[in-house]
């Protein structure tokens, strides 16, 4: 019998104002303690959060699990690195593109899945210019307001 759809959908918007989305991946999170508890409790923040290679693997730093309210001795670190589980080959293809000037991995999504486990958007993205993001406050006004006068 499949799980309950989860309602848990924490976003990064800063992530989307910052940077220019070129490619996103799906991927597991490590978790250790109650934090998949907090998760579901919704007490996630993504405000900060960003990739980083150490050892050929790839880490989530910045990224703050509450700790959990009924928890005891088994609590676990609000902010810490957390390992990003992907395969061998998107891992090599992102290591790739991260060495390249101006790219960076931020994480964009948090959700649980249908399987009960917490998976996290990631994007490589490049940092937008001043003028990209007026650009598109701009196209988002005029979106808007298109919508707001019926077209």
């Amino acid at each position: 019998m499949p799980k309950a759809k989860s309602s848990i959908q924490v976003k990064n918007r800063r992530a989307s104002y910052d940077y220019e989305f070129l490619e996103t991946y799906t991927a597991g999170i490590r978790l250790v303690g109650t934090e998949i508890k907090s998760i579901r409790a919704g007490k996630v923040s993504l405000q900060d959060a960003y990739c980083f290679f150490s050892g050929g693997e790839l880490y989530v730093r910045g990224m703050n699990i509450a700790q959990y309210h009924w928890g005891s001795w088994g609590q676990h670190e609000p902010v810490r690195d957390r390992k990003l589980l992907l395969n061998r080959r998107e891992l090599r293809h992102l290591l790739a593109e991260d060495k390249k000037k101006g790219l960076t991995i931020v994480a964009v999504r948090l959700f649980i899945s249908e399987g009960g486990y917490a998976k996290l958007v990631i994007a490589l993205a490049k940092g937008k210019h001043e003028y990209d993001k007026r650009e598109s406050i701009k196209a988002k006004d005029v979106r808007r307001e298109m919508e707001r006068n019926g077209y």
